[in-house]
């Protein structure tokens, strides 16, 4: 019984990766199952959450892994879509945990071109300036934060805080 419901199961979510690489960067409908079919957005950010797990569990390499997974669909995602600042900012974290902090900069940037209070980017973007020793311009982007009332703000914050506090 178990292996029926394995192979169902498996059946079942493998149509739907397939369903997602078929075509169209927009969510479609399938006729048979009333089921939306996920985007590459989708499934990039799915990636990013499984990369996020193995980082918690210590698992590096499958991380780094799962974020070029990330990147690869979140990229076919930006050629569909390309004013979407949400996958911008999702590229740039990818490539940021990879170590790939030019090109983490560069899709920060064009997500900030499109959307400058852009809460997710701005955090983001702050860490990375503070990984790569830019405090002042960290600040900058705590300071679009301030009136935001979101945990993001708090974060960063917690982050150059930790980062002042590391020198002394």
């Amino acid at each position: 019984m178990k292996k029926i419901i394995l192979i169902v199961f498996i059946t079942f979510y493998s149509s739907l990766l397939f369903a997602a690489g078929s075509g169209g960067g927009e969510t479609k409908n399938t006729a048979s199952t009333g089921l939306k079919a996920a985007t590459k957005f989708d499934i990039g950010k799915k990636w990013v959450s499984k990369a996020k797990k193995f980082e918690k569990k210590n698992k590096q390499n499958k991380a780094k892994n799962a974020y070029k997974k990330a990147i690869k669909n979140l990229l076919e995602s930006n050629n569909q879509d390309p004013s979407n600042p949400d996958t911008l900012n999702l590229l740039g974290f990818s490539h940021r945990k990879i170590g790939d902090y030019d090109n983490a900069e560069i899709y920060y940037a064009m997500g900030l071109e499109i959307d400058p209070k852009h809460i997710g980017i701005n955090e983001y973007m702050g860490e990375l300036f503070v990984v790569t020793n830019r405090i002042d311009e960290a600040k900058k982007r705590l300071a679009v934060l301030k009136d935001c009332n979101c945990k993001e703000y708090n974060e960063l914050k917690h982050v150059i805080d930790g980062t002042k506090q590391s020198k002394y």
